[in-house]
C-alpha cells in the first residue's frame, strides 16, 4: 500500500495494530477521521488518552474502574454474598448483558497455563480466600471459559477453598466445550448463570465422560 502522505501512512500504521484491524479497514478509519471537523478528532483522541492515563482496577474485584473501587463493588444493592469468578473484564460485561446476575466479581485477569508459564502467582487469586470470609461469601460461581485450563482453573480455586464452609458451583454448560465465554450469546450466558450446578457435580461428570 502507497502514500502520498507520511502522516496518512503513520496513523494507518498506528489503527492496524488493532486486533481484528487490516491495513484496508484501517485506512478507510484514517480517511472518515479526515473528514471530520478538528474538534471532533481531537475530543477522540482525548477521550482515548484520558482512559489509558487514568483507568484504574478495582483493588476489591480486579474488574477496571474510575476509583478505587468499582460501581460494581461500590453498589448496596448487589449482593455480596454471591461472587461470580471470570477470567477477564470481557467476561464481566458479557455476564452483565444478560442482566441475570446480580452478585458482585472477582477477575483473575487470565486462567491457570503451565505451558504459557501461568501460575496462582500471575493471577489475582490470592487475595481470593480472605475476600470470601470478609464478604461471608455463600457462593461462588465459577463463570470460566469451558476449556481444560478453566477447569483447572476453577478446580485449583475450589481446592484452595475447601477450609471454607462454601457453596462452589459452576455455570451450566450450554456454553460448547471448548468455546470462549465472551463469545456465547446473550441467551445461552444468562441461561448457563441461572442453571448453574454444584461444582463437584460437574467435576464428577467431566471425570466420568473422559
Amino acid at each position: 500500500m502507497i502514500f502520498s502522505s507520511k502522516l496518512i501512512e503513520d496513523a494507518v500504521q498506528a489503527f492496524s495494530k488493532l486486533p481484528g484491524i487490516g491495513k484496508k479497514t484501517a485506512l478507510r478509519m484514517v480517511l472518515h477521521l479526515l473528514k471530520q471537523q478538528k474538534e471532533e478528532v481531537e475530543q477522540f483522541t482525548r477521550a482515548i488518552s484520558k482512559m489509558r492515563q487514568e483507568i484504574r482496577f478495582c483493588e476489591e474485584c480486579h474488574n477496571v474502574s474510575d476509583a478505587a473501587i468499582c460501581a460494581i463493588c461500590a453498589n448496596p444493592l448487589r449482593n455480596h454474598a454471591e461472587i461470580c469468578v471470570v477470567e477477564n473484564l470481557r467476561d464481566v460485561i458479557a455476564i452483565e448483558s444478560t442482566q441475570q446476575f446480580s452478585g458482585v466479581y472477582h477477575v483473575l485477569g487470565g486462567i491457570l497455563s503451565p505451558l504459557d508459564g501461568i501460575g496462582p502467582d500471575q493471577l489475582n487469586i490470592s487475595n481470593l480466600h480472605d475476600r470470601v470470609k470478609r464478604l461471608e461469601a455463600r457462593e461462588l460461581i465459577m463463570a470460566l471459559s469451558p476449556t481444560i485450563e478453566g477447569d483447572t482453573t476453577a478446580y485449583f480455586i475450589a481446592r484452595q477453598l475447601s477450609d471454607i464452609p462454601l457453596k462452589i458451583t459452576t455455570i451450566a454448560r450450554g456454553i460448547a466445550f471448548g468455546g470462549e465465554l465472551e463469545y456465547a450469546d446473550e441467551q445461552t450466558l444468562a441461561r448457563s448463570i441461572a442453571k448453574r450446578l454444584p461444582i463437584d457435580n460437574y467435576v464428577s461428570l467431566r471425570r466420568e465422560n473422559q
